[in-house]
C-alpha cells in the first residue's frame, strides 16, 4: 500500500491506483459497472459473483472484468405493416389459389391456416344439370375473404376480356387477375396479348393485377397500360422450381410504382421467403399448398415464411463480404 492510502492494481491490462480496502463489488461500482452483471477474474482465478462484496482488492492484484456483448447489431422493433393495391389495404401478403384441393372443405381450411385475405377464383360455367351442387362461396365467404377472379385457361386477349366482363357482372368485381397464356406446355404468358388485354380492361374500369414474364421492360409497359399490380412468374406455373431469376425480379421491384407479387413457381416455404426478401409486396401460390402431403400444415408454413421474409427485407440484409468478420469484438480480449 502506498503512503497516500492507495494500492496499485491492473484492471483489464490497465494500471490503476485505488483507495485501499475496496471490495471487488465496490471497485466495480467505482468503475461505473453493475456488480451483478459482470464476472471477475483475480490473479487468474475466477471470483464467485456471490463473494464480490467480501473480497478485498489488494496491492498488485491483476483483475479481468468481463461482461457479455452482443455478437451483432440489433435493430429496434419493427411495426406491423400492410400493403395496398388499387386503394384496398391488406395485412396478409400471401394470396392463395382455390384449385387442385380434394374438396372445398380442405380448401377453406388451408385458406384459414394461411391467413390469406385474398383468394384467386377461376370463372367457370354453372353446372346447370345440378344447380344445388356445392359452390366455393359456401365454404369461403366472399364477404370476409376478397375474391380475385382470374382468367386461368385463357389463351388470347379476347377470351380473357370476355371472362372478366362476366365476372364483373356476376359479382361486381373490378379488382381482377389477368393472365393470358401463350401455349399449354409451359403456360408462359403471351405478353403481346396480355398487354392488349390490360389496355382494354383498364379503359373499361377494371383494376387488373397482371401475370407476366420476369422482364422489367414488359413490367413497365404493363404498368403504363393500367396494371394495378405486376405479377412476374418465379418459374413455370405448378412447377415448384422456386424463383429462377432473382436479378430480374429485383429489377422489377426497383422499377415499379405499383405492388409486385411473385406469381407461380413457388414450391417450398424458403421460396416464399426469398420472394419477400427481394422486396416483393406479396406472393401468390396454389399448387405448393394444394399438392403438399399436408396442405393445411403447408399453408401455415407459407404464412410464416412470407412474414419472415418480409421482416428480413425490412430489417435490411447485412453486406456480403469476401472474408470472415468476427461477431464478437477482438478488442478487450483476455
Amino acid at each position: 500500500m502506498h503512503s497516500d492510502g492507495t494500492v496499485s492494481i491492473r484492471v483489464n491490462g490497465e494500471h490503476k491506483r485505488i483507495i485501499a480496502g475496496l471490495t471487488l463489488a465496490q471497485l466495480a461500482t467505482e468503475l461505473g459497472l453493475v456488480p451483478e452483471k459482470v464476472a471477475v477474474e483475480r490473479n487468474l482465478e475466477v471470483v464467485p459473483r456471490s463473494t464480490l462484496a467480501q473480497v478485498i482488492v489488494e496491492d498488485g492484484d491483476e483483475l479481468e472484468i468481463v461482461h457479455f456483448v452482443g455478437g451483432g447489431d440489433h435493430a429496434g422493433p419493427l411495426a406491423d405493416d400492410s400493403w395496398t393495391v388499387a386503394g384496398k389495404t391488406f395485412r396478409s401478403r400471401l394470396i392463395v389459389g382455390t384449385g387442385k384441393y380434394k374438396d372445398f372443405e380442405q380448401n377453406a381450411a388451408a385458406v384459414a391456416a394461411s391467413g390469406a385475405e385474398i383468394v384467386t377464383v377461376a370463372v367457370r360455367r354453372v353446372n346447370v344439370s345440378d344447380p344445388k351442387a356445392p359452390m366455393l362461396t359456401d365454404y369461403i365467404d366472399p364477404k370476409k375473404i376478397t375474391y380475385l377472379p382470374n382468367t386461368a385457361g385463357c389463351f388470347d386477349a379476347d377470351s380473357a376480356i370476355r371472362t372478366l366482363r362476366l365476372a364483373r357482372e356476376a359479382g361486381g368485381w373490378e379488382l381482377v387477375k389477368l393472365e393470358v397464356l401463350g401455349e399449354a406446355r409451359t403456360l408462359y404468358p403471351d405478353m403481346v396479348e396480355t398487354l392488349r388485354a390490360t389496355e382494354v380492361l383498364a379503359k373499361e374500369g377494371f383494376l387488373p393485377m397482371v401475370y407476366c414474364v420476369d422482364d422489367p421492360i414488359a413490367a413497365k409497359r404493363l404498368e403504363d397500360a393500367g396494371a394495378v399490380a405486376i405479377m412476374p412468374l418465379g418459374a413455370p406455373i405448378g412447377s415448384g422450381l422456386g424463383i429462377q431469376n432473382q436479378v430480374t425480379i429485383r429489377l422489377i421491384v426497383e422499377g415499379a410504382k405499383v405492388p409486385v407479387l411473385v406469381d407461380a413457381g413457388v414450391g417450398s416455404a424458403s421460396d416464399a421467403a426469398v420472394a419477400m426478401e427481394l422486396g416483393c409486396d406479396g406472393v401468390l401460390m396454389n399448387t405448393a399448398i394444394a399438392e403438399a402431403k399436408d396442405p393445411i400444415l403447408m399453408a401455415a408454413a407459407m404464412k410464416a415464411a412470407v412474414e419472415a421474409g418480409r421482416l428480413s427485407y425490412r430489417a435490411g440484409r447485412m453486406a456480403k463480404r469476401r472474408y470472415a468478420d468476427p461477431s464478437s469484438p477482438l478488442a478487450g480480449l483476455i
